[in-house]
């Protein structure tokens, strides 16, 4: 009977898989930029959400405005970590700056739970909850949604990345950004678009899940947790490692619960990481770096 439910079990895991790859991109794009582990990378997924919430459900916005509005809102709260205190700490050092995305990761589920209290929210799924039925497998609409939202993102971003001034600029200043400034890059406002980027990767994540699992203001955590554990299976700062990370992650956590017990199913997610690890430890598409004495 458990194999006749792989099908279901491969369809879930791609479904949560895209939303730890949008979750790890986030980490990979302020690790390329500025060399920091932010953790407040879930808290821009759940503040996505909340804020898509109280526009879609609360002020009875459209759903389109809604959605644009809590990712743009999202991207400037990324923008004010960074021009806040991080970029105002007089200790530069890097484990500082980490512990300061610890702390407003604190403040900011602290400020949630007193803004939308405790209890969980939901609002209603983007396509309805009739669900498509494909190789004995029950797919809900908001399954096709993420996954081809999370498809479509990947694309404008390697478009941006590649073909535009502004993403080569990016990729300048996160090789080298001592001589991508000496050629006249900002470093400052690449670092900002990064952060910018990052809240808005997190915001569309929280928006596209919380229609299957719902948000409150402590779910960000373990969805970070996650996307960062995706990002450091596929190699972490590598963009194509945290797109791969996250959906073999996801298929394989999936797959565990379904055949072991749902019960272990984020323990299932943290033990895969560490068993793949420890075969190798740069992730799948990291490297190595060698160090000469």
């Amino acid at each position: 009977m458990l194999l006749s439910l792989v099908p279901q079990f491969f369809f879930s895991g791609v479904t949560n898989g895209s939303i730890y790859a949008l979750i790890a991109l986030g980490y990979c794009l302020i690790q390329n930029a500025t060399g920091l582990v932010n953790f407040a990378q879930g808290d821009f997924v759940m503040l996505g959400a909340m804020i898509m919430i109280s526009l879609y459900t609360g002020a009875k916005l459209p759903l389109p405005l809604a959605f644009l509005l809590s990712v743009a809102a999202t991207a400037g709260i990324g923008i004010a970590l960074e021009r806040g205190p991080i970029r105002h700490s007089r200790n530069r050092d890097i484990l500082t700056l980490v512990m300061i995305t610890v702390g407003a990761s604190i403040s900011f589920r602290g400020s949630s739970m007193l803004i939308w209290g405790k209890s969980d929210h939901i609002f209603p799924a983007f396509g309805g909850e009739a669900p498509i039925f494909f190789l004995k497998a029950a797919i809900l609409p908001q399954s096709l949604w993420i996954f081809c939202l999370s498809l479509l993102i990947l694309c404008v971003l390697y478009f941006f990345f590649h073909r535009t001034l502004l993403g080569k600029a990016m990729r300048a200043a996160a090789d080298n950004s001592f001589g991508a400034s000496l050629i006249g890059i900002s470093v400052s406002r690449v670092v900002a678009l990064a952060f910018a980027l990052s809240g808005a990767l997190g915001a569309v994540a929280g928006i596209l899940i919380t229609p299957i699992t719902s948000m409150n203001y402590e779910a960000g955590l373990m969805l970070g947790l996650k996307g960062f554990a995706a990002g450091i299976l596929g190699g972490y700062g590598s963009a194509l490692g945290a797109v791969a990370g996250g959906l073999l992650l996801g298929i394989l956590e999936s797959f565990g619960a379904g055949f072991i017990s749902s019960a272990y199913k984020d323990a299932i997610a943290f033990l895969i990481l560490l068993a793949i690890l420890f075969v190798k430890p740069a992730g799948l598409f990291g490297s190595v770096q060698v160090r000469r004495l």
